[in-house]
């Protein structure tokens, strides 16, 4: 059992049944009845007084109506109790016997005294005992306990674990700028304090991710001015010399441009509209088509998603130009089912290597160690596609296809899926 909550529920419902199973047991001793010493005294006094008060014992009072018997009372005898009755009037200084019997087909107990005169006097022993299904009673209590106890412990593990609920329903939330979603601080003081820690936290990051980007964005800025003068510098090189050193220029530019990228794509953010997603890619294929790039269409449904036009084309072009120039070549396909819009993007390249999978999307990530410029590039298109997919919503996974190459699949929420047959086209 891993939950704190069901921890909780279980701790708080064993201590109050535990509780319960005391009173239980106090309860069933004195249901039980009195001790037959305790039950045999005020009978013994009773026994004392009638004594005195028969006519022949206490010459010159008025005969007082006592029934008087030829035997004693009929049922089973109680010995423990008959020999407790004896043991009091003897000691009391009666000389008297008495018999205690159970009676057959009622409760309780009589007490037979047989008198000088060879006469019985029946006096009714008080009844102690449970009354008719009391232990049904007492069940049903215990039960009401039970269900009671086990409502009380929900309701204050709730109120206990509220506090822990509100943090991982704030993880959850938490954006694609890495920013929790603001909590209002309201409800019990625990609750308003974990609400209020939160947002200071949310606050604090956002700034750190804030000034994150201004510095990313000022050196790429500030490095143009030295790559300037570099640049210039290089001219008056040999032509061998000048070659390599504008090569290296051309891979800090390529970095510094990607880095600003990014830092825009996370400040600068479209408007979200309704956005038929097979006419953009279409658009973007044609594109990279007269960029030279080899781009195929294999399948392309009619679906439209919630997201930004601009955005959701730079993630798309982005994730293609890496299929095409690292993949030699990229088919696409577009397919919508079950609400969802999916896009496919495959090359038949050398793929990555599993353990490097979940390190793809990271900024300035190259398969190659070396990271040697074999390709164009800085290493920031593929995270500059997953901060945008993920910021309108959007999966992006990268899959090793079998046989060779490399998969990229976007997932997106299908707003609407219109109908006409699939566009099935092919072009080098």
């Amino acid at each position: 059992m891993t939950s704190l909550r069901k921890r909780l529920i279980l701790l708080l419902v064993a201590s109050i049944v535990g509780v319960v199973a005391l009173a239980t047991t106090a309860a069933i001793s004195v249901m039980g009845g009195p001790r037959p010493e305790v039950l045999m005294e005020p009978v013994a006094r009773q026994i004392r007084l009638l004594a005195q008060l028969i006519p022949d014992e206490v010459p010159g009072i008025k005969r007082v109506p006592i029934d008087l018997y030829d035997h004693p009372a009929d049922g089973i005898k109680d010995q423990k109790h008959t020999s407790v009755l004896n043991d009091i009037l003897h000691r009391d200084g009666l000389n008297l016997q008495a018999v205690v019997t159970r009676a057959i087909g009622k409760r309780g107990m009589e007490a037979s005294v047989n008198l000088p005169d060879r006469r019985w006097m029946i006096v009714d022993v008080p009844n102690f005992s449970p009354p008719p299904r009391g232990w049904l009673v007492l069940a049903g209590w215990i039960t009401l306990i039970v269900l009671g106890a086990t409502a009380v412990s929900l309701y204050f593990t709730a109120v206990l674990t509220r506090p822990l609920e509100m943090l991982e329903a704030a993880i959850t939330k938490i954006g694609p700028d890495g920013v929790l979603a603001p909590l209002p601080e309201d409800g019990s003081g625990e609750v308003r304090a974990t609400a209020h820690a939160l947002n200071q936290l949310s606050a604090r990051l956002k700034t750190a991710m804030e000034s994150r980007m201004r510095l990313v964005a000022a050196a790429g800025h500030d490095l143009r001015t030295p790559m300037t003068r570099m640049r210039l510098r290089v001219e008056f090189l040999d032509e061998d010399e000048r070659e390599k050193w504008l090569n290296d220029l051309d891979e800090l530019d390529r970095i510094a441009d990607s880095a600003i990228r990014l830092v825009r794509e996370e400040v600068d953010q479209d408007d979200v509209e309704t956005v038929q997603l097979e006419k953009l890619v279409r658009d973007i294929v044609a594109e990279m088509e007269s960029l030279g790039h080899r781009v195929t269409i294999e399948r392309l449904e009619a679906v439209s998603v919630r997201a930004g036009a601009l955005g959701l084309r730079r993630a798309i072009r982005n994730l293609m130009i890496n299929a095409a120039t690292h993949g030699a070549g990229c088919s696409v396909t577009l397919t919508a089912s079950n609400g969802k819009a999916m896009l496919g993007l495959t090359d038949r390249g050398p793929g990555i290597p599993p353990e490097l999978l979940d390190k793809a999307f990271e900024p300035f990530f190259r398969v190659d160690p070396g990271r040697r410029q074999s390709v164009p590039g800085a290493g920031l298109g593929l995270a500059i596609a997953k901060e945008i997919i993920e910021r309108y919503g959007g999966t992006v996974i990268l899959q090793n296809r079998d046989g060779g190459g490399l998969c990229q699949r976007i997932v997106f929420d299908a707003v609407s899926q219109r109908p006409g047959a699939p566009d099935k086209a092919a072009s080098a």
